[in-house]
């Protein structure tokens, strides 16, 4: 009898930590000015493998978001709890440049993804490299091509201290996973410069290969395209994917 009591008063009673007088709204008040609320952590492999959850359940991804989050399931997937990000903002090792928006490669409504600009520019006077030789595979202009265009100039150009083993060699703010943007990615840059800060009124390299002799450039004052030999020195900002 005794354990059927305590049993109902679990279950029906509201608790207070840390107050003996729960708000009544509240099925459970926790005050503290001295600790918080620790909620379960895991992995995005370990919370995919919770059995049926629930609408509401909560919980912090630990490898979620690049350094943690916390998620909340609403009946069909998780989505983060965290404040959206605007263009501008310090985030993951730079500057928010580009969010992606409904029919962007790679755009999911329930999570954003974009790019992070590095706060500076890591050269004033690189060539894009290999003036002549075609890079295989280094001709994406797209959002979202700009990573692979980099790997394949990388591989494939042996010359020290173009703009593109410039990014991919780039330890910044924790991240080393920095690349040349390609065309549309850095018109993104160009579309948002002001809110950016700090880009330059000239021309910076893509890392999309237009022909052997030639790739992409922007021009930062207007905007205009240049398809210009490999050989040019022309700025660098080396860009990541969030």
């Amino acid at each position: 009898m005794l354990l059927a009591l305590i049993y109902t008063a679990n279950i029906y009673a509201q608790v207070g930590i840390g107050t003996t007088t729960p708000n009544s709204s509240a099925v459970l008040d926790l005050n503290s000015t001295t600790k918080g609320l620790l909620l379960p952590r895991m992995t995005a492999a370990q919370r995919d493998l919770i059995p049926n959850p629930v609408e509401g359940l909560f919980i912090w991804c630990t490898n979620c978001g690049g350094s943690g989050e916390a998620q909340i399931f609403n009946g069909s997937f998780w989505i983060t709890m965290s404040q959206p990000l605007v263009i501008g903002q310090n985030f993951r090792g730079g500057i928010v440049g580009y969010i992606l928006q409904p029919g962007d490669p790679g755009y999911i409504a329930t999570v954003q993804h974009g790019l992070i600009v590095a706060p500076m520019d890591q050269s004033t006077g690189a060539q894009w490299g290999c003036s002549g030789t075609l890079i295989t595979g280094a001709d994406g202009t797209a959002l979202g091509t700009g990573k692979q265009n980099t790997l394949d100039i990388v591989n494939d150009c042996a010359t020290i201290g173009i703009a593109a083993r410039i990014c991919n060699n780039l330890g910044l703010g924790g991240y080393s996973d920095w690349y040349l943007p390609s065309r549309d990615e850095l018109d993104k840059l160009y579309l948002n410069r002001v809110a950016i800060g700090g880009l330059a009124n000239t021309l910076y390299w893509s890392s999309s290969e237009s022909e052997a002799g030639f790739a992409i450039a922007q021009n930062f004052n207007g905007g205009d395209l240049a398809f210009a030999n490999k050989s040019i020195l022309y700025n660098v900002r080396a860009v990541r994917s969030f």
